[in-house]
């Protein structure tokens, strides 16, 4: 299949980074470029980094800065390849059965098919980005079987025939890196890993999120998830933990509440696991920033 560049008016990674930037994604010059190139040619791209550095949004925002819809196939342990194709409408098909009496319909025409993420993806690739996250939760099978997909971009159904994507459809995987991928998949990706911002660009990160939190408060909190981030933690704060708890704590404070008991009171938006709380109870007072704006 012949690349056909999907970058539209975006012409360098420059112009793609300030497009990401309009949409509220901050991205860094290497991911913006990992993106470009990606897009220029043709090929899927593998965001790697540890949950909630923003593997996702990026997908997310690159999506609304290409004008795509996005099509998300969210992996887990088990799925198969019907969860990701495509699947009849038996119910529905008996009673077109039923209905028709003596006549025979068309049992096998769209009005009965169920389209799944990577159909949709192939009919539609002009205007979607197809999203597959997570690809770590899948099975060894299931990521041989996405990798012929990738290969060729074909769907075969029995019933009716090949389908093949007139052009190579937008493709963004995400891995939380659970598992080694195997070598054939990264190889048909641009590669890029995604690690969390340094302090000042998501202290950046909150403030075009969170309108409402003052640079002071944005700062404070970022310092204060670092903190909490070196610490042997279960599940620490990603970015959007840390967009919420700069925003729950500012909500507090504007209700009267100190900011550090503003902070300590909205914890729950920051550490989402009761071992990590416990673990961190009896110095939690060292990781609250003090007056924050």
């Amino acid at each position: 299949m012949a690349v056909q560049p999907n970058i539209g008016g975006l012409k360098s990674p420059e112009a793609l980074q300030r497009a990401l930037t309009d949409a509220q994604y901050l991205a860094d010059d290497a991911l913006a470029t990992a993106a470009y190139l990606a897009l220029a040619l043709g090929k899927p791209m593998l965001l790697e980094g540890a949950p909630g550095v923003g593997k996702t949004e990026a997908a997310k925002a690159l999506g609304g800065v290409l004008g795509r819809q996005v099509i998300r196939l969210q992996c887990f342990e088990g799925i198969d390849a019907a969860a990701a194709l495509y699947e009849w409408n038996y119910p529905r098909q008996m009673l077109a059965i039923r209905q028709a009496g003596q006549g025979a319909p068309n049992l096998y025409s769209d009005d009965f098919l169920l389209e799944r993420p990577l159909l949709a993806a192939l009919r539609h690739p002009g205007d979607s980005l197809l999203l597959i996250d997570e690809i770590d939760r899948a099975d060894h099978e299931f990521e041989a079987f996405l990798l012929e997909f990738l290969s060729d971009f074909t769907i075969s159904i029995p019933e009716t025939g090949t389908i093949r994507a007139t052009r190579p459809p937008v493709v963004v995987l995400t891995s939380n890196r659970t598992r080694d991928l195997h070598e054939a998949l990264r190889r048909r990706c641009v590669y890029h890993w995604i690690d969390y911002p340094d302090p000042g660009l998501e202290a950046a990160i909150v403030m075009a999120r969170a309108s409402s939190v003052a640079e002071a408060t944005a700062v404070a909190v970022v310092g204060a998830v670092n903190a909490l981030r070196a610490e042997p933690l279960a599940k620490p704060p990603g970015v959007a933990e840390t967009i919420e708890w700069a925003e729950a704590a500012t909500l507090l404070a504007g209700q009267g509440a100190r900011w550090p008991d503003a902070f300590r009171r909205a914890i729950g938006v920051a550490l989402k696991d009761h071992d990590d709380l416990t673990y961190l109870a009896p110095r939690l007072g060292q990781f609250l920033p003090g007056e924050a704006a």
